[in-house]
């Protein structure tokens, strides 16, 4: 990415675009792609990306599945909503929580780097608010800070909510504080304005970059398991609820083939939706890619993106805009549910969350950027406990 930033654009391009990326509110949906270029968007993923690997190897965290999902989520948030001004609030206020606890951080790291999904309450508070500059950065660190330290106590208990059917709990978890947040702001009239900056110039470009990106993971795969494909079928067997660890149970090469092909899954729904890719759809594959070691296959995932598509064409939303494409990408979140209950539950589970994304938004204001998560923890706490109640009256 790096390398891709730096031959797309010319140094003081990508400067000038980072400082663009960095001002902008970032609430959903800002495609940094649009607000600074894409030379600026992979120099930022880029930076973000060796940012995170270089802490967890300080920490001495062995690579497993939700090290590759958490990481490969803060790459695809690169394109949209998280940059290298707003994410270290969140990860001071993580910090300070584990010194406070007398705890190591590596325990709670990985917590927090999903926590960056508030990372937009920073920048919405420090350039977006229309408060005087010097008002607004410190309060927005500040916020972050203190959404960095709670997050971590909180998603361990919201994960009960759900019951592990909703792989993006730190989504829920934000969901709720961050509307907690935007109605005290409110209160006080700071108003977050709805965003919608969305790209579609390199559409074709993005495209052949993350499909050869996905073929070599699957000839990697095939390489590291020996030159075969044997043992993926038993990816398949897995529900994928909360923990299942494609590393641990399979092995790393069975893992890179499923997100190879996960990858290449998730980029064909964007095609037969007819959407672009931009910076939103992108960082909806790379989440599922960095999910398809923890949690989600082919067999959990297609039929959360069958209900959203059907829900598309049904609905009053555009099965071709960028929000119903990522509502479907995102909202293979629940495929758990689709794996412990059959592909009927999954596809009725995405025809609902659809409609349930859409509108969960306006709690929170666009500062929470999983806001599939947020949905798919409303989801899942509704249709598991009834789904069982039937499966026990029978």
């Amino acid at each position: 990415m790096a390398v891709l930033g730096l031959i797309s654009d010319s140094p003081k391009g990508i400067l000038v675009g980072l400082y663009n990326i960095i001002i902008a509110p970032d609430i959903l949906l800002t495609d940094y792609i649009a607000v600074g270029g894409i030379g600026a968007t992979f120099i930022n993923a880029a930076i973000l990306a060796f940012a995170n690997i270089y802490i967890l190897y300080k920490l001495k965290l062995k690579v497993n599945g939700t090290l590759i999902a958490t990481t490969l989520t803060i790459i695809g948030f690169s394109f949209i909503g998280k940059n290298i001004f707003n994410v270290w609030p969140i990860y001071l206020g993580g910090y300070l929580y584990s010194r406070y606890q007398n705890m190591n951080f590596k325990n709670v790291v990985l917590v927090v780097m999903f926590g960056t999904t508030l990372a937009p309450l920073v920048s919405e508070t420090a350039f977006g608010l229309h408060v005087p500059v010097e008002v607004g950065i410190p309060l927005g660190i500040m916020l972050g800070i203190l959404a960095g330290f709670v997050i971590t106590p909180l998603s361990s208990h919201m994960v009960r909510v759900h019951d592990g059917y909703n792989l993006y709990n730190i989504g829920f978890t934000a969901g709720l504080l961050g509307s907690v947040i935007t109605a005290v702001l409110r209160g006080f009239g700071l108003i977050i304005e709805p965003q919608q900056v969305l790209s579609s110039k390199y559409d074709v470009i993005l495209k052949v970059i993350l499909i050869t990106m996905f073929i070599l993971l699957i000839i990697l795969g095939y390489i590291v398991n020996g030159k075969s494909f044997n043992g993926y079928k038993k990816v398949l067997s897995y529900s994928g609820r909360l923990v299942t660890d494609f590393t641990q149970l399979t092995g790393y090469g069975i893992t890179y083939i499923n997100m190879g092909i996960m990858g290449l899954v998730a980029i064909t729904y964007v095609v037969i939706s007819g959407g672009v890719m931009n910076g939103p759809t992108v960082a909806g594959v790379l989440t599922i890619v960095g999910f398809s070691a923890f949690g989600k296959h082919p067999k959990n995932a297609i039929p959360i993106l069958i209900g959203v598509f059907v829900a598309g064409i049904t609905n009053i939303w555009e099965i071709d805009s960028t929000m119903v494409i990522i509502a479907g990408l995102f909202g293979t979140t629940l495929a758990p549910l689709a794996g412990a209950y059959g592909w009927l539950i999954g596809v009725i589970t995405g025809f609902i969350h659809l409609s349930v994304v859409m509108n969960v938004g306006m709690l929170h204001g666009g500062i929470n950027l999983y806001n599939n998560g947020f949905s798919g923890g409303i989801v899942a706490a509704l249709i598991v406990p009834l789904v069982d109640a039937f499966k026990k009256g029978d």
